[in-house]
C-alpha cells in the first residue's frame, strides 16, 4: 500500500529514490525564467509589506505566494533523479528458497508458508519468477542447513530440519562470485536456527556490496498456539534423585486455558500437573517435580497436548538430556564435638546407595574418632593437610568445629576446594560454628553465603526457638520437598517442630540465595538456608544446631521419612554437578544424523590444575555398534581442555568413554553420552521473524517485502546499481506531487484571504 502511494504520487518507487542521484538539467531559458521569479518574489514582498490587513495576515499570505514561486523555480531549472539500471538480461539474479520444515506452518493466509513459493516462484506459470525473469537470469537455490541449487518444483521438499541464513547467504554469495550479480532475493520465514552469528555472513554481502532483498511469508504473531520453552534441567545427577525443573509456557490464543503439563522418561510418565495458562506474551515458569530412577542417558520429554485450532503441535513439547549416574559420591564431614546432629545425618543417608559420609570427629586434642573410610591411613593424621587429599572428596561438611583448629593453609584449602576444585561446601550451625567459631575475616567466610559479623556474635547460652519454612525460592528447589507434592510438602513443614539455632546471621550474601526462613519467638525472621555459587563450586549455611528434632520430637511417628528426606536431598544438592579429573562437556546435546559432535574435555591433575600435556582418548560406539577410537587434542586457547569432532553415521545413542594419562600414568576416565536425532527446532519460535529480514535488508543494501507486497520487486531490482548497467534520467517537475503542491498553495492563499477578509 505504502509503496503504490508512493508511486502515484511520485511516479517512481521508493528504491529508485534511495539509489538516484539529483541533478539539474538547466538551459538558458531556465536562468532567464528565474531572474523573472526572482522579480516576481520582489514585488510580492513590496506588495505584503505595504498591504492592507495585520502584519501577521501578510506575513503568512507573502511565505504562501513565496513558496509557490520557489517550486517554479525549481522546476524551471529541470530536477532530474539519475540512477543506473540493470539492463535486461545481461546480469544475474540469485533467489534463495527456504526449504526448512517451519515453511509447512498453515499461517500463509490459510495455507502453509511453502504455498507462496510453490505459486509464485517454482509453478510453470509462477508470476513473480516471470516477471524476474524477463529482467534477469535467474538463479534459483533451496536452502535449509546448506545452500544448493534447484529447477523447477521438485527440487524442493520443505523437510529441512535447521535454518542456517547465514550459511545460506555466504554460499550462494561464493556460487555466483565472478559473475555480473544485480542482488540476492531470500523468501524465508527468517526463522534461523544456525548457533553461529548471521553478522559475519552480512559483512561478507557488505564488502562486495551485494544487496539482499527479503520476503517474509507468514505471520509475526500466530493466532493459536502453545510452546514449551526454556527447560533448564542438570547435565548429569545422581540416580534417584529428586529434580525440580523450570518449564516455561508461553501461549497465544488460549488466555487462562487449563492444560495438563506432563513430563516422560523414556516413555514412562513420571510427572503431570495442571496448568492456568498465562495472558499472551507473558511466559510462565512452571516448577515441575519428579524424581530419576533410571541410571544413564535420560531423555526426559515435557509435553502439553494439542489443543483445538494450534496452528503448531510440534512446539507443544521439548526434550532434555540427563546423564542418570549410579555411583557413590563421598562427603568428608568434620565435627568438633560429639553430638547427636551428626549421628542422625549418618543415619538419614545410611540406605542412599549413592552417598557415602566419611566422618572425621574430634574426642580430644589432636585425637581423631574415624567412620566410613576406606583406608587405615584415610584421615589418620586429621583433617586433610594437602589438597590432593581433600580435593578427592566431592563434598565437605563442616559442624561445630571453630576455624582455630585448622591453619591458615587448610582454611585456604577449604576455600580453593569450592572454588577451584568445584566442590560442595556445608557448614551446620554449632556452638563452634560461623562468627561463633572464629570464622569472620578467614577465607572460608569469603566462601560461605552468608555475612559473618564479629559484633554480633551470639552468647554461648543464648538459644534461639525458631519456625522453619520455605521461602518461595526455596519452595521451587529438590531440597525442600518433604511430600509427595507441592502441597504436601508445604503443609509438612507447617506442621514439622521448632528447632533451635546459636548462632546470630541476619544478612546473606548479595548473590546468594535464601531456601529456608526462621522465625524466632519475637516473630522476627532471620535465614535457616542459604546458598550460593562460588567459582567452580557451591556453598551452603544452614544455621540449626538440632535438626534431628524432625525425626525424633514426640509428634513424629516412627514411621516418618521427613527428616532422611531432607538430609538426603540436601547431600544430593551438595555433591550435584562436582567435577572430576576428567570432565566431559558437549557443544550440543543432539546433532543432525550425518553431522559432528563436538566433544569437550577439561582435564586437571589431583590439585585440579589444568594440564596442556595429558594424553586423551575417546572410545566412542554408535548405536550400530561401530567402536572407533578418537585422540583429543588441546585448543591452544584453554587451559586443560580438550576437543575432538565425532561424526555420527546414524540416528541414535552415542556413548563417548574419555581416558586421561599423562607420562604414562592414569589421570581418570568418564563417560558421555549425545543422540543423533533429528531436531524440532524450526517449530519453536515459530512466527515469521520480521526483524531477522529486515535486518539482512538493511545491512546490505536492499529492502524487505512482506509476501502480500512483491509486486514491486521485480522492477526495484533493476536500480541496485550493480553488474551491467545503463544510465537512466527522470524528470521530476511533472510529478503529480508538484502540481498537487502548486495547486494547493494556490488554494491555501485563496482560503486564507477569505478566512482573513483580504478576498
Amino acid at each position: 500500500m505504502f509503496d503504490a502511494l508512493f508511486k502515484f504520487f511520485f511516479e517512481l518507487s521508493p528504491v529508485v529514490f534511495s539509489q538516484g542521484e539529483f541533478r539539474f538539467a538547466a538551459s538558458t531559458g531556465s536562468y532567464v525564467a528565474a531572474v523573472a521569479v526572482l522579480v516576481a518574489v520582489g514585488l510580492t514582498l513590496s506588495a505584503y509589506r505595504s498591504g492592507r490587513g495585520r502584519p501577521r495576515d501578510r506575513m503568512a499570505l507573502a511565505a504562501i505566494r513565496i513558496t509557490l514561486l520557489a517550486i517554479i523555480l525549481v522546476c524551471l531549472f529541470r530536477p532530474l533523479l539519475v540512477v543506473k539500471a540493470a539492463v535486461a538480461q545481461q546480469n544475474f539474479l540469485g533467489v534463495l528458497l527456504d526449504d526448512s520444515r517451519s515453511m509447512q506452518i498453515a499461517d500463509h493466509n490459510g495455507q502453509p508458508r511453502s504455498a507462496f513459493i510453490t505459486e509464485q516462484l517454482t509453478a510453470p506459470d509462477a508470476p513473480l519468477l516471470k516477471a524476474l525473469s524477463e529482467r534477469f537470469t535467474v538463479r534459483t537455490f533451496r536452502f535449509s542447513s546448506a545452500p544448493a541449487r534447484t529447477t523447477g518444483e521438485g527440487g524442493l521438499a520443505f523437510a529441512g530440519s535447521q535454518t542456517r541464513l547465514g550459511a545460506a547467504l555466504s554460499g550462494v554469495r561464493q556460487e555466483l562470485a565472478g559473475l555480473p550479480v544485480a542482488g540476492l532475493v531470500m523468501v524465508s520465514d527468517g526463522a534461523d536456527t544456525a548457533d553461529a552469528a548471521l553478522g559475519d555472513a552480512l559483512l561478507g554481502l557488505k564488502a562486495e556490496g551485494l544487496p539482499v532483498f527479503t520476503v517474509g511469508v507468514g505471520e509475526e504473531q500466530l493466532s493459536k498456539d502453545i510452546q514449551v520453552g526454556r527447560i533448564t534441567t542438570p547435565k548429569t545427577t545422581l540416580k534417584g534423585t529428586t529434580l525440580m525443573v523450570d518449564v516455561v509456557l508461553s501461549q497465544s490464543g488460549f488466555d487462562g486455558q487449563q492444560i495438563t503439563l506432563d513430563v516422560e522418561d523414556e516413555g514412562t510418565l513420571v510427572s503431570t500437573q495442571t496448568v492456568i495458562l498465562p495472558d499472551a506474551g507473558t511466559p510462565a515458569s512452571i516448577p515441575v517435580r519428579f524424581t530419576v530412577t533410571e541410571a544413564g542417558p535420560r531423555v526426559l520429554r515435557f509435553r502439553v497436548s494439542p489443543q483445538p485450532g494450534e496452528l503448531v503441535t510440534e512446539n507443544n513439547a521439548r526434550e532434555a538430556l540427563i546423564d542418570v549416574r549410579d555411583r557413590k559420591e563421598k562427603v568428608l564431614y568434620f565435627e568438633g564435638e560429639p553430638r547427636w546432629e551428626m549421628k542422625f545425618i549418618g543415619r538419614a543417608i545410611k540406605d542412599d546407595n549413592n552417598l557415602t559420609l566419611t566422618v572425621l570427629q574430634r574426642t580430644a586434642d589432636n585425637k581423631y574418632l574415624r567412620l566410613g573410610v576406606d583406608s587405615p591411613d584415610e584421615l589418620a593424621a586429621g583433617f586433610p593437610k594437602t589438597r590432593e587429599e581433600l580435593f578427592a572428596y566431592r563434598g565437605l561438611i563442616l559442624g561445630s568445629i571453630e576455624a582455630g583448629a585448622f591453619t591458615g593453609d587448610q582454611l585456604r584449602m577449604i576455600s580453593e576446594f569450592v572454588d577451584l576444585r568445584g566442590g560442595g561446601l556445608l557448614a551446620l550451625g554449632g556452638p563452634r560454628a560461623f562468627a561463633e567459631g572464629g570464622y569472620a575475616g578467614t577465607a572460608v567466610a569469603d566462601v560461605l553465603p552468608v555475612v559473618l559479623d564479629r559484633t554480633r556474635v551470639q552468647a554461648r547460652d543464648t538459644v534461639s526457638r525458631l519456625t522453619v519454612k520455605p521461602t518461595r525460592a526455596g519452595s521451587a528447589t529438590a531440597v525442600t520437598q518433604l511430600g509427595a507434592t507441592e502441597a504436601a510438602s508445604a503443609e509438612r513443614w507447617n506442621t514439622l517442630p521448632g528447632i533451635t539455632a546459636v548462632n546470630r546471621v541476619d544478612a546473606v550474601k548479595p548473590g546468594a540465595t535464601v531456601l529456608l526462613n526462621g522465625t524466632d519467638e519475637s516473630r522476627a525472621e532471620r535465614p535457616m538456608l542459604a546458598f550460593q555459587r562460588y567459582g567452580r563450586g557451591k556453598s551452603f549455611a544452614f544455621l540449626p544446631q538440632d535438626s534431628w528434632v524432625w525425626q525424633m520430637h514426640a509428634s513424629i511417628p516412627v514411621e516418618d521419612m521427613t527428616h532422611e528426606n531432607y538430609w538426603r536431598q540436601l547431600l544430593r544438592s551438595v555433591v550435584d554437578a562436582v567435577p572430576d579429573q576428567v570432565e566431559p562437556g558437549l557443544t550440543t546435546e543432539r546433532v543432525e544424523p550425518g553431522e559432528s559432535a563436538t566433544l569437550v574435555v577439561n582435564v586437571v591433575d589431583p590439585s585440579f590444575v589444568e594440564l596442556n600435556d595429558a594424553i586423551v582418548t575417546a572410545t566412542v560406539t554408535g548405536p550400530d555398534g561401530v567402536i572407533s577410537d578418537l585422540p583429543l587434542s588441546w585448543d591452544g586457547e584453554h587451559a586443560g581442555q580438550y576437543s575432538v569432532a565425532v561424526p555420527t553415521t546414524v540416528p541414535g545413542w552415542y556413548e563417548a568413554r574419555l581416558q586421561a594419562t599423562r607420562a604414562g600414568k592414569p589421570i581418570g576416565t568418564t563417560v558421555t553420552h549425545f543422540r543423533a536425532a533429528p531436531g524440532e527446532a524450526e517449530f519453536f519460535d515459530a512466527t515469521m521473524h520480521a526483524a531477522t529480514l529486515r535486518r539482512i535488508a538493511e545491512e546490505t543494501g536492499g529492502r524487505y517485502y512482506q509476501a502480500a507486497g512483491t509486486t514491486t520487486l521485480a522492477d526495484d531490482l533493476r536500480y541496485t546499481g550493480r553488474g551491467v548497467t545503463t544510465v537512466e534520467e527522470h524528470d521530476l517537475w511533472h510529478m503529480p506531487i508538484v502540481l498537487m503542491l502548486l495547486v494547493g498553495l494556490l488554494s491555501a492563499e485563496w482560503g486564507y484571504r477569505r478566512v482573513v477578509g483580504l478576498a
